[in-house]
This record gives structure tokens, C-alpha cells and sequence, in this order.
């Protein structure tokens, strides 16, 4: 039977400084994460949204780490694992140390190249308790860091294709029911169960689904997609640029406005309002959509003059995004940045999965 570790992080929200943002998963951001080469995870890509943020974190750290005791949803998966013969370990993680401990439970016999790898025949599976998408994201930028080879360790038995091996399949229990709306998480795209005992299940009688991963030259991951863009108070989106490529095609050379770039790995950012930016984004085909909205001025024939809005697309292997003037706000999975210097991202074929049935 297998042993199945529940992990949940400490903090319901990703603020600067939660958990996978710099040690902390409860207090302000701590170690190499409060750089500025780590800014993937601060900020705020709606303009609109920050005064609603700068009152929730208003909150002290106590009312942050209020949720450390387990959900229902935890208890109740739990219990339906304990059910079926399990050995259940309930973990709650207030720091990427403590997540490391338990990722440490999935690692493979030792190598002889002295890499830590993933153990593919492992009897010990992960559930991740989520309440939104930066969760998930926070414990798999871990998997990322703990098994990612150095360039100079680069394995002969790695595909050509990857910087890392097949990461271990997670199971994701929502703690929160899905919510209606334009934006969907990333639990309700794919499909997954959000029942607990339905969760169990799946960790002990399923599959695993593999899934593209998004990395980037920030040191961070991305699972469902990036949103570049800001809007002012009013909600009115404010213009910028950037030079935005997807491998070889250049759909802006950064000399033209900006309303938004959509990365998409999965279809969270797919649409903007009523404009629809990314046409098919699929997680499991080995490439990443890119969409940017530039206001283009045409004439009518009576010579009147109008804004039209052009959506070019392009998908590929990689995007580069650099901003030519100022700071480019963005959502990264829900978690908030500022994109001051050239960003890439690329994608990894299958790198991760999760349990269906």
C-alpha cells in the first residue's frame, strides 16, 4: 500500500514573501527572493486590484498563519485515504525548508553521477492541498530546484528536449469550490476532481497525466500562463512596450503600444474582458501559445479615424518578453510581478503530471 503525504501551505495567499517567495510562508519575503532577480513572484499585473491587495495585507502574520490547523477537505481526503489502507501524513509547510523535507520523501535510490532524482517506482504519493494556482505552483518551482541538474551535470540519460527529468506526479485537492467566471483555476481547466474522497482515488487508482512546464530565466515556473498589462484605477488599460518574440517570429518590435501579452501554457489568461487573446492553449502539446494586443489607428472611407484592436498570435518552444521603458506589471500563475528587464520562457514537454482516473 502506498504512504501519502498531504501537504498544505501554511498561508491561504500568495502574498510577497508566502510560501515558494522566499522561506517564509507567513511573514515578509526573506533571503535571495527579495532580490530584484527574483521579482517573478512580486507585484501586481491589474492596477486595479492593488488597493484591494494593499488592504488584505494589512493583515498581521498571525491572522495570515490563522489556517495551519487542516481544512475539512484535508481531514476528509485524509480519512477516505485511512479507508482504503493508506498511510496518511498530514503536513502543513510555513517555508520552503519544510516543503523541501517533504518533496525529499519522493527522491530515487542514489546515482552514481550523484544526482538527486525522482524515484519512478516510488511507493510514496503527494497530494497538494491548494486555495489557488500559486500554491501548486510554489511546491513545483521545489520539485524544479531539487531535481533540476546543473548545465555542467547535464545526465546522458535526460531528453534532449528537458533541463530536468519527469517530475513526480502530484494530486491536487482544491480547498475552495471552483469559482464561476472568465478565469477558471487551473484544477477545473484540466478537469481534476475537487471532491476529497474523488481525490483519493485518483492518488491511489489513477493515472498519471503528464503536463508541460513553463520555466523561465527568473528561476521560477509557470503552469497555467502569464498576463502582462496594467490598467490605471479606472480600470482603463494603460499602454507599453516591448519587444515580445517567440522564437524566430517577432510579433512586436517594442516601437508600438501594448494593451497586454498573454503567455499560455493552459487557458487561465486566455481572454481579456471580451477580446480573446489566446486561441488554443493546450498543456500538453509541447508548446506555449503568445498573443499581444496593439491598438492600431485605421481611417474609415469618409476619412474618420478609429481604434481597432489587433490580436497577433504565435506558439513555439520559447518567448522573450523586454519591456522599453519602465516597469511591465503581470500575473505569473495569480502571483504579482513587475518585468523590469528581458524575460524568457521556455517550455519542458511532460515535465510534470497529475493523478487522474
Amino acid at each position: 500500500m502506498y504512504d501519502v503525504v498531504l501537504l498544505t501551505l501554511a498561508s491561504e495567499r500568495d502574498a510577497p514573501g508566502g510560501c515558494g517567495s522566499g522561506g517564509a510562508c507567513c511573514g515578509g519575503a526573506t533571503g535571495a527572493d527579495a532580490a530584484p532577480t527574483s521579482q517573478a513572484d512580486t507585484g501586481r499585473a491589474n492596477a486595479g486590484q492593488a488597493n484591494a491587495d494593499q488592504a488584505s495585507s494589512s493583515q498581521t502574520d498571525t491572522e495570515q498563519c490563522a489556517t495551519d490547523r487542516p481544512r475539512v477537505p484535508v481531514l476528509a481526503c485524509a480519512d477516505a485515504l485511512t479507508a482504503r489502507g493508506a498511510r496518511v501524513q498530514t503536513v502543513t509547510a510555513r517555508s520552503d525548508a519544510e516543503i523541501d523535507a517533504v518533496l525529499a520523501q519522493l527522491d530515487g535510490p542514489a546515482r552514481p553521477d550523484g544526482l538527486t532524482w525522482p524515484d519512478s517506482d516510488g511507493k510514496t504519493r503527494l497530494v497538494v492541498a491548494t486555495a489557488n494556482d500559486a500554491q501548486l505552483r510554489a511546491v513545483l518551482r521545489r520539485l524544479v530546484k531539487r531535481y533540476a541538474p546543473a548545465p555542467s551535470k547535464r545526465p546522458a540519460d535526460l531528453r534532449g528536449d528537458r533541463t530536468l527529468p519527469d517530475l513526480p506526479p502530484v494530486a491536487v485537492l482544491p480547498l475552495d469550490p471552483a469559482r464561476g467566471g472568465a478565469h477558471r483555476d487551473l484544477a477545473a481547466q484540466l478537469g481534476l476532481p475537487r471532491n476529497p474522497a474523488a481525490v483519493a482515488t485518483a492518488v491511489l487508482d489513477g493515472t498519471p497525466r503528464r503536463l508541460d512546464l513553463l520555466r523561465n530565466d527568473g528561476g521560477s515556473v509557470t503552469l497555467d500562463g502569464a498576463l502582462l498589462g496594467a490598467a490605471d484605477d479606472a480600470g482603463r488599460p494603460l499602454h507599453w512596450r516591448a519587444r515580445v518574440e517567440v522564437d524566430d517570429a517577432i510579433l512586436t518590435d517594442g516601437d508600438e503600444p501594448l494593451l497586454a501579452c498573454a503567455i499560455g501554457n493552459a487557458g487561465g489568461y486566455a481572454s481579456l474582458d471580451d477580446v480573446t487573446l489566446l486561441a488554443a492553449p493546450d498543456p500538453a502539446d509541447g508548446q506555449v501559445e503568445v498573443a499581444v494586443a496593439v491598438p492600431v489607428v485605421v481611417r474609415s472611407a469618409l476619412g474618420r479615424k478609429r481604434v481597432r484592436l489587433e490580436v497577433r498570435r504565435a506558439r513555439g518552444r520559447a518567448v522573450s518578453v523586454l519591456p522599453r521603458e519602465g516597469k511591465v506589471p503581470y500575473l505569473d500563475d495569480g502571483v504579482e510581478g513587475e518585468l523590469t528587464r528581458k524575460r524568457s520562457w521556455w517550455i519542458e514537454p511532460g515535465a510534470w503530471a497529475v493523478w487522474v482516473v
